[in-house]
This record gives C-alpha cells, structure tokens and sequence, in this order.
C-alpha cells in the first residue's frame, strides 16, 4: 500500500509542479524518499535550486502552495498533509490509508508494480555454478543464497524468473575427477558430491607427485571438447553423481529446483566457435604463439579467448552463454564471488564488443568461518552439509532446553526450520559487498534479533490467534467498524506504526527488484519483527474491550500475514510455534 501512497505523493507533485509556472518546463527527477520525519519526503527542490539559481527553501514553498489535498471525500486519497520543511517537502499518510493497507494485506498483498509490463518480463538469473568437483561449502552457500532470495523477490515483483546454474563440466577440475575415476573408485556409502570430492582430492595427490599425469588430464580435455563419445559418457558420470549431491544440498537449505546448464553445450553447437570468430573481427587482437589474447578497452590485463592448440577457455564459452541467454529472455542477472570481478569487467566489455547488453552482477565479498579460509583442492573446507548439520544440531539444543513438552519429532521439526532460517537469514541480511564471518553462536541468538527472533514473532502472532478463536473472536475480514461512519479504533502510537511498516512490504519488493539489494529484505523483516512485539507489549489484544479486541486480532492477523510472507521471500519456513 505504500507504493499506493508514493505514486499519489508523485502525482501530487507533478500537478504543482504544472501550476507552479516557474517550473513547467522541465521535467524532473522527483527525488522521493522514505524518511524519519514524514512518511516520505522529496528532495527536488534542491536540484531545481541548482537550475533555477534560487534558494531550496523558496522553492520548497513555492510547490507546496500549489498542493490542495481535497478531504471532501477522505477515502479518495491517502495523504493527510503536505508541508514545507525547510528544503524539504514532506508528505503524511492519513486514517483511510490505515485501513487500507489491512485491507490490502488480508486481500494478499498483490503489488501494483511501477515497472510497466513487467508481468511480461523474464528473467534468467545464475547463481551458484560451482564446479562439479565435491560438495558445496560456505562459500559457495553466500551466492546460493543471494540468488534464491532473488528469485523468490523477483518472482513476487512479477517477473518470470528462471535459475540456471552454469555447469563448468569443461574446466581442467572435472577432467582431473574423471582422469581419477579411472584409477580410484568412488565410495558409494557416502553422499555422492561428497565421493566425488574424495577422488578430487586423492587424483590431486597422485598428479602432484608425477607431473607426467598432467599430459593425461590435458588429452582428456582435448578429447571431451572434441566430442569423443567414450569421454562423454565418462564426463557425464562424473558430473550427474556431484549434481546429485549438490542438488539435495539444495533441497536441505530450501532452493527450489534450479536448470544446469552445460558449457560443452556451446562448444558442440558452434556457438563458442561463432564469438571466437566475431571477436578476431570486430576486437584488438593480439597473438602469443598460437593463443589468440583480446585487448579491452579501459581493463589491462588482456582476455585469452582461445589457447595455443585451438581449444576455448571458460571466458570464452561463458560469452557464448551469456550472448544465449540474452536472446532468451529480458533481463540477465549474475552472483558472483569478488575473485570474478575482473571476470565480469572482461565479460562485459567483450559483450558489448558483441552488441550483447551486458549483465546485472551481483557481486559479493567472501564468507568464512572462526576457523579460516576453506580449500577443495586440498581438502580443507567445511562443506555445507556438515554447517547444516552443526546449526541443527545446535538449534536443537535450544529448542529441547526451552520447550521440554514437545514432542520428538517436533523438536527436530522446529530446530531443522530455526537451523536453516538462521543459517539463510545471517548470509542474507549483510550487503554483499562486506565480508561475513559465520558464527552459528550468533546466528542462533534470539537476542540478537536474526531469524529465531523473526521466526518467534510470526509463532507468536499464531499463538494469539488461536488463544482467540476459544473466545469467539476468530479472525475475519471485518475490522470492526465502518470507515464512513465511524473513526478508527487503532490509534495507538505502537499500532499506527506497525500499520506502516506493515504497508511497506511491496515497497521493499519493488525495491529490491531494481537495485538487486537483498540486505534491505532483511532490515525490513528484522523491523517488521520489532514493531511487533511492540504493538504487542503497548497494546492488550486478548484482555482489550470488544470492539478494539475484534480490530486489534485483526492487526495481529495481518502482521502474521507479513511475518509469513517476507521469511518466504528469504526462504525461511515460519514456524507456527516454537
């Protein structure tokens, strides 16, 4: 709803504007912003003092003389007022817009979206990609995560979303999986990305002491570009036993069903060929040997498109990919790991070289753990499952010390949902560019107000809930009174601003569809959580006089609506007791 209110508050503004002669000429950016002193402000008369050479304030004043808000029908609009602070003109939401968004909410929380055509709109998003050589680790787990928060936000927004994971099953890694294969066999008692990562690890060790095995590894490459068919069906086993670990790794963190996508794809068609070829045409080639190197504008280190002995490398298949992906859908979007930001400056040049609007990155900074830095080549990582296995476990701990009259199974149920809501919520809730440390202390921390404490709000809406219904006070769409003829029943300070912070959830999406922000999901859930509990603390639900009991079950109704929906968009199951 509060995207109802912006758009009113930007309408408002553009019809003074067209009044105010001064500055009906021009049409400017509108510069509108949530803020602490008004439910949304404007910045414009600054850029307009800058042009017109007249102080911010006066021109400030100036714009809000030109706004009537006509109240004759009050549920014609959502503004109460609009004023002139300072530089700045601030506009307020008024009683209808209240009722309003619980109205909206108990209706769905349908986003009327500010992009237009958007429902048309796809999107393909990459995330993950990690190569078909073990299991996931936590480092891998941050780009997991920031792509599934994406997709779900995105989703919501109205975008038709598609995830794909880009399968490396060329790169010098595999080859050494499947040269191993040969030679060591893969223990079929163990989850099977995590055998594979076994013979990974062991072939390294049997290369690293015979550097004549190298020769080996390479052939294999040569011949699986090559489309040897024996190689292939070797490849491919290799490759689907890893998928099939890393894909239940997925199912246990709550990623829905992603699209593998194979780089040998793009060399077998031609397309790898096809850029190769475009490239030496329309790029500043330089040869070393026989390697064919790309200079790029404005980026000095130079992109090697194909090797001395004519096989592509893992940048030069990744532009064939991305030049698919772009006739393919409306919008392309990729998490990546800071150690691929020169990757992704070469890739977007060469794209442009190519007339192939670059992609949207999403670049993050490196998570780890107390404990250091994490290697699979040498076996020196904690895998994803093991995290999910300790934060379980830990979480049930907790749940055991605090609610002993549950059941078994219960228990496990609310520590696997708490485990993994901690576990998701503390990648998410940190902007990507700073770096992580995980610690499963913290994250389990109810006090530091992560996603137990968000999880415990949405439990405890339920429980008032159905402490109600034994009452006769069930939940129903009416909030008890008639907004024509009577005034609102809600008026404390705790309710009103849970009302508002209820209505910015489409805002939020809306946002984050844009700007690909998804730490500004997890402020806004951690708030939503906090305005709550305060509305719970200041205000008697059970205990208040029928007429304000009926309206405030309601409002409880409506931020467990909310709770729900935005721990789905991080992908956390809400729990209903805990």
């Amino acid at each position: 709803m509060f995207l109802e209110f912006k758009k009113e508050a930007e309408q408002v503004l553009k019809d003074a504007l067209k009044k105010a002669s001064n500055y009906d000429d021009i049409d400017p950016i509108l510069d509108l912003e949530v803020s602490n002193h008004a439910d949304i402000t404007s910045r414009i008369a600054f850029s307009l003092a800058n042009r017109y050479k007249k102080p911010p304030t006066a021109i400030a004043e100036e714009i809000v003389t030109q706004i009537a808000i006509d109240m004759t029908h009050p549920t014609d609009t959502l503004i109460a007022d609009v004023v002139a602070a300072g530089p700045y003109i601030n506009f307020y939401t008024n009683e209808f817009f209240l009722h309003k968004t619980l109205q909206w909410i108990k209706a769905g929380m349908e986003i009327t979206t500010t992009t237009p055509n958007k429902n048309r709109e796809k999107v393909i998003l990459e995330h993950t990609s990690a190569n078909p050589d073990g299991p996931l680790h936590i480092g891998h787990l941050r780009n997991a995560i920031i792509g599934d928060v994406l997709v779900r936000v995105l989703t919501r927004a109205g975008y038709d979303v598609e995830t794909q994971y880009y399968l490396n099953d060329m790169g010098r890694q595999i080859a050494v999986v499947v040269w191993g294969a040969d030679r060591i066999a893969y223990d079929e008692a163990k989850k099977a990305d995590h055998a594979v990562a076994d013979v990974y690890i062991a072939a390294n060790k049997l290369i690293e002491g015979n550097s004549e095995f190298l020769n080996d590894v390479e052939e294999l490459m040569r011949r699986y570009e090559a489309g040897d068919a024996e190689i292939v069906q070797k490849y491919e086993v290799a490759v689907k036993k890893c998928l099939e670990g890393i894909q239940a790794t997925f199912r246990l963190l709550n990623i829905p069903r992603v699209v593998f996508v194979w780089e040998s794809e793009f060399v077998r068609s031609g397309a790898v060929r096809e850029v190769i070829e475009e490239l030496k045409q329309k790029g500043q080639i330089e040869l070393d040997g026989s390697a064919v190197l790309l200079q790029l504008d404005g980026i000095e280190k130079r992109l090697v498109i194909q090797r001395s002995d004519g096989t592509s490398l893992y940048t030069t298949r990744d532009l064939a990919y991305h030049r698919w992906k772009s006739k393919n859908c409306n919008r392309v979007i990729d998490v990546l790991g800071k150690d691929h930001e020169l990757v992704a400056q070469q890739l977007a040049k060469a794209l442009e070289l190519l007339d192939v609007k670059p992609p949207e990155f999403v670049i993050f900074a490196f998570v780890s753990l107390p404990s250091g830095s994490l290697s699979t080549r040498t076996g020196r990582y904690i895998t994803a499952d093991e995290l999910i296995e300790k934060i379980e476990e830990r979480a049930y701990n907790e749940v055991d010390k605090r609610r002993g009259d549950l059941t078994e199974s219960k228990k496990r149920e609310i520590a696997r949902k708490v485990g993994i809501g901690a576990l998701r919520y503390d990648i998410a809730k940190v902007s990507p560019d700073k770096h992580i440390v995980f610690d499963l202390d913290d994250a389990l921390d109810i006090e530091k107000k992560g996603a137990p404490f968000i999880q415990y709000s949405h439990a405890r809406a339920c429980s008032i809930l159905r402490a109600a219904e034994p009452q006769g006070y069930a939940v129903s769409t009416d909030y008890g009174y008639d907004y024509e003829s009577d005034d609102s029943l809600l008026t404390e300070r705790s309710e009103i601003e849970l009302i508002k912070k209820l209505s910015m959830f489409s805002y939020i999406v809306e946002g984050i569809s844009s700007d690909l922000k998804i730490h500004r999901l997890g402020k806004y859930a951690r708030e939503l959580a906090e305005s709550f509990n305060l509305f719970y603390k200041d205000c008697p639900v059970l205990n208040a006089e029928a007429d304000l009991r009926r309206v405030r079950i309601a409002l409880v109704d409506c931020a467990r609506i909310a709770l729900r929906d935005v721990l789905a968009l991080l992908g956390i199951e809400a729990p209903e007791e805990m």
